[in-house]
């Protein structure tokens, strides 16, 4: 089984810390580095399983336009060349 956690866990993980349980403990229970908990805290605190959902939605989206825009800026460069030629 992978030792890599889901989304999900993490924030669960961090809801028990909020909760009060002590972050030494759990990264022991978890098997995780203290630094690791914290790094985590810092990207995924305050979030909500489904608002971590939406958050994906969207880096999505926006690595599809991204992409989206490097493909029409390449069209209207060639196209640029090709009208100098002429």
């Amino acid at each position: 089984m992978s030792k890599r956690k889901r989304e999900e866990q993490i924030i669960a993980l961090l809801k028990r810390a909020e909760a009060g349980e002590p972050i030494a403990e759990l990264c022991r229970q978890e098997g995780i580095a203290v630094s690791t908990f914290y790094k985590w805290r810092s990207k995924y605190d305050g979030l909500e399983a489904s608002e971590l959902k939406r958050l994906k939605q969207i880096e999505q989206e926006h690595e599809r336009l991204k992409k989206m825009y490097a493909e029409l800026s390449l069209m209207a460069r060639m196209q640029e060349e090709i009208i100098k030629k002429l």
